[in-house]
């Protein structure tokens, strides 16, 4: 670092140990490519400690992505479909109880719901989608819809949305995923997904949940078409609802996967603007407790070294995870319970396993001794 950089680079660690809040300009200072990145990721998992101590999070989970048909065609998604595109499906009744008994028969505690706005279904297929799956599985935490498919729901019910979010968890919602923040300025939303709800219905439908006692995830699309001031911005408007809310728990920056995507001839996200983007992160989000490195997207190297650089928990064994993988991801289908655990406790964190709202979870270690990827396991667990 030049002098005046690492002046600068001082008084931000300075506020920073002080407990001190950054701001816009702080933030872009640090994507600077002058401010060495293990600084900035030294200055992170300070933070991350003070938080959350040495833990390492994990949890045993299960994806689910109902229909791939949808309306919008954002120029960054390479899993939405057309209704008559010979890769578009709507998955049966029978299929989605299967998915929901594979899960419980390999101790998922929870089913993560996302797909696509199909327009010839209803907000009663996706309502009755939640009720069946909670009537048959009621131990099976749902997180789902996205405030995308929310701000869907409402257009096509034309009620309010405290009502909607009020039914959907009156019949079995738990939480909500941070999806379709991609990135809320406009300068770079109107490029890559103009005709989905904007930054300012996002923000509405999270913060309606919030005050319902409903939990909800944020996140942060990185490495398309966006400047790092594109960012901070994000961050900042994220950590201002969770000022007046506190109903976020985890925010999960998202690296982009261009391939077969309508940005393809972007370069993706190298590892070390990952690292960084994941410092920054929580550098910023000084007010939201958890910061997720999400391997299917990061790669389990990188994600395992993001425990070093800010975040606390590293997802979990993801089965049947389909958006980034359409989208070129080459990680793995989904990792064992074994494998994840030895990935924390190689990164020198402890692991321990979480519920949806963390909760920690004691399980038999009996009950996975055996265990690999594809078999069932009968469990019993306990959370506190």
């Amino acid at each position: 670092m030049t002098p005046a950089t690492r002046d600068r680079f001082n008084a931000i660690r300075q506020k920073v140990e002080q407990g001190g809040r950054l701001n816009l300009d702080e933030g872009i200072f640090l994507y600077s490519p002058e401010v060495c990145l293990h600084e900035v990721g030294e200055l992170a998992n300070m933070v991350r400690e003070r938080i959350n101590g040495n833990v390492g999070y994990y949890n045993i989970n299960t994806h689910l992505n109902p229909t791939n048909v949808c309306i919008y065609r954002c120029r960054f998604c390479a899993f939405r479909s057309d209704l008559r595109d010979p890769k578009g499906y709507v998955m049966s009744d029978e299929q989605i109880l299967a998915r929901g008994k594979e899960a419980v028969e390999n101790g998922c505690t929870e089913m993560h719901i996302v797909g696509g706005l199909h327009h010839k279904l209803g907000y009663d297929w996706y309502r009755g989608l939640i009720e069946t799956l909670h009537n048959a599985y009621p131990k099976l935490h749902l997180k789902g819809w996205t405030a995308v498919e929310i701000d869907w729901f409402e257009f096509l019910t034309k009620k309010p949305l405290k009502e909607i979010l009020m039914d959907l968890r009156s019949v079995g919602l738990g939480s909500m995923p941070g999806g379709g923040a991609e990135i809320f300025h406009p300068e770079v939303r109107d490029q890559i997904c103009e005709h989905k709800a904007n930054s300012h219905k996002w923000i509405e439908i999270h913060q309606a949940a919030h005050e319902i006692g409903l939990k909800t995830n944020c996140t942060m699309l990185y490495g398309h078409v966006e400047q790092p001031y594109h960012r901070i911005d994000h961050l900042l408007r994220l950590r201002d609802l969770q000022d007046r809310t506190g109903g976020f728990q985890t925010f999960i920056p998202l690296a982009f996967h261009p391939e077969n995507t309508k940005l393809s001839n972007i370069k993706k996200p190298s590892a070390l603007m990952d690292l960084r983007t994941m410092a920054i992160s929580r550098l910023m989000l000084d007010n939201i407790p958890h910061i997720k490195a999400y391997w299917i997207m990061l790669g389990i190297g990188t994600a395992q070294t993001a425990l070093a650089y800010g975040a606390d928990d590293i997802d979990g064994t993801v089965r049947h995870e389909l958006i980034y993988h359409d989208a070129g991801a080459t990680t793995p289908e989904m990792l064992s319970v074994d494998q994840i655990r030895q990935l924390i406790v190689e990164a020198g964190r402890e692991p321990v396993e979480r519920d949806t709202i963390y909760r920690h979870v004691h399980r038999d270690p009996e009950d996975f001794k055996n265990w690999s990827v594809g078999d069932e396991v009968a469990v019993s667990m306990t959370v506190s």
